[in-house]
């Protein structure tokens, strides 16, 4: 009895899912050796400048994205990269900037209007007294200036501290005790003068 032999599979076919893995040294290494090459030297580096913005625990999930953007860069894109420690931490901060964003649009929509609480106080003068003054502190928090209102409501209302602050907006605690002090002076300023 002659067996045929049968005829190899073209390799742009890819893998079924019960194909077995070629050897490690058949694999496409160009991406993944550049990849590689730059995370054994940049990680350590890159995680230690994270950390000095965020709390520990999340340094490695962003190390860990941004490595993901990166290989989702195109080879040309990559060939770019004239200077990989730099860009490395361009895109950790950009991400840390991203973050912090978008952690202040999910408070926002968490905003209740003063107009939507019900008045329960016994005193129905001293309750719209008090809506009022909501009001007129309300009106005071939109003309201070985006960072500074941001800064003031992430650390009055949501209970950040100024670490915590100046983490997620990629600012010094001085700046982020700076804006406090505005703000604070500002709205003192505003209640005094309807």
């Amino acid at each position: 009895m002659h067996l045929k032999p049968v005829p190899d599979r073209p390799r742009t076919a890819g893998l079924a899912e019960a194909d077995p893995l070629p050897p490690a040294d058949a694999r496409p290494r160009a991406d993944g050796a550049f990849l590689e090459r730059l995370y054994r030297a940049h990680h350590d580096g890159l995680i230690r400048f994270i950390r000095r913005r965020v709390q520990a625990e999340r340094a490695h999930d962003v190390v860990q994205r941004v490595f993901c953007r990166l290989a989702g860069l195109s080879e040309q894109e990559r060939g770019r990269i004239a200077a990989p420690a730099a860009y490395l931490r361009r895109a950790a901060d950009n991400m840390l900037r991203d973050d912090a964003r978008q952690e202040v649009r999910r408070s926002a929509a968490l905003h209740v209007g003063d107009d939507e609480v019900a008045l329960r106080a016994g005193d129905q003068w001293a309750a719209l007294e008090a809506r009022d003054r909501l009001r007129h502190l309300e009106a005071a928090l939109l003309r201070l200036k985006p960072r500074t209102r941001e800064i003031f409501l992430a650390h009055r209302v949501d209970g950040y501290s100024y670490a915590e602050i100046a983490a997620r907006t990629g600012l010094s605690i001085k700046t982020v005790e700076m804006h406090m002090t505005r703000a604070i002076a500002f709205l003192a300023q505003s209640r005094m003068t309807p």
